[in-house]
């Protein structure tokens, strides 16, 4: 841990590289950095629990995409090609 003495050490080393102008917007700089990580760490955090919900209903299922004309019997297509290959009966 800093000790008392250590802390006012480090802030007069502060004090002398900043400037004593400086120090204001740096601690607003710093005040704001902070406020916005609090906000990311949060938002992360609730996301995480809505995506872990057991009490949301599952996702719908997906549909598979369409298969081509030759595994499907139900095609025109392929319905006039099987017609065209069976032999004629005259």
């Amino acid at each position: 841990m800093i000790g008392g003495w250590e802390l006012v050490l480090i802030l007069a080393v502060v004090l002398v590289l900043f400037g004593a102008k400086k120090l204001p917007e740096l601690a607003k700089g710093l005040g704001q950095g902070i406020k916005e990580f609090k906000k990311a760490t949060q938002d992360v955090t609730q996301e995480l629990q809505s995506a872990m919900d057991l009490d949301s209903p599952p996702p719908p299922p997906r549909k598979l995409p369409a298969q081509n004309a030759e595994s499907n019997p139900s095609s025109p297509i392929q319905t006039a090609a099987a017609q065209s290959q069976m032999p004629h009966q005259d």
